[in-house]
């Protein structure tokens, strides 16, 4: 997605998404572990324990909930589903490295702030594994809020929360629904694909040399 014509002053807020930004998380990590047939560990993933049936955790449902649904329905892989949850820790594989540099070179310069799609549920396990995390001055989890990106509720509860101007803040993310979701509403966004096109990118801004 191509930047943004430059603002006349370098933003002085960054908003960092988490997972697949600063964070390697994968269902896959964990799954690899309890399939021997990577075609039917994809076939779970992608019909069973799906994006949409996860996303319904970030934005707030139960962890209880969503498996004894999903449960009921496919009882014969009741054990692959709940270890979906209890055994999620084993799909955070760690930081990305390189973004987290950036974060760390931001520091002290302008104000950071995390916004992510999340459970409310298992964020603390993710608190605790990655220290950079304390360095932001607010994090909003979509979990917490009850709505989850794309949707503008989250950005607006970031926006109230914190005093933050859109057009003073620069959004950073994975997803393209969400960077569009963001832009819409004022902010300069920018798609992550990866290190060195955000580093280019935050240089162009006039927030790293």
């Amino acid at each position: 997605m191509p930047l943004p014509i430059s603002p006349v002053r370098p933003p002085t807020v960054v908003i960092f998404d988490l997972g697949g930004v600063l964070i390697d998380w994968d269902p896959r990590y964990l799954y690899r572990r309890l399939f021997t047939d990577a075609d039917a560990m994809e076939s779970f993933l992608a019909e069973v324990t799906t994006p949409a049936w996860n996303a319904e955790q970030d934005a707030g449902r139960t962890w209880a909930e969503a498996v004894a649904m999903l449960a009921e329905r496919h009882p014969e892989q009741r054990d692959l589903i709940e270890a979906y949850h209890h055994r999620w820790s084993e799909m955070l594989a760690g930081a990305i490295e390189g973004t987290v540099a950036i974060l760390e070179q931001l520091r002290g310069s302008v104000r950071l702030f995390a916004l992510s799609n999340w459970s409310a549920e298992t964020f603390p396990i993710a608190l605790e594994r990655f220290p950079f995390l304390t360095w932001f001055d607010g994090i909003v989890i979509s979990g917490e809020v009850g709505a989850a990106k794309p949707d503008a509720r989250i950005f607006e509860h970031l926006v109230i929360t914190y005093g933050i101007e859109p057009a003073d803040a620069v959004f950073i993310d994975d997803n393209a629904s969400n960077v569009e979701a963001a832009e819409r509403l004022g902010f300069v966004a920018l798609q992550f694909v990866d290190e060195r096109s955000l580093r280019a990118d935050l240089g162009r801004l006039g927030l790293l040399a």
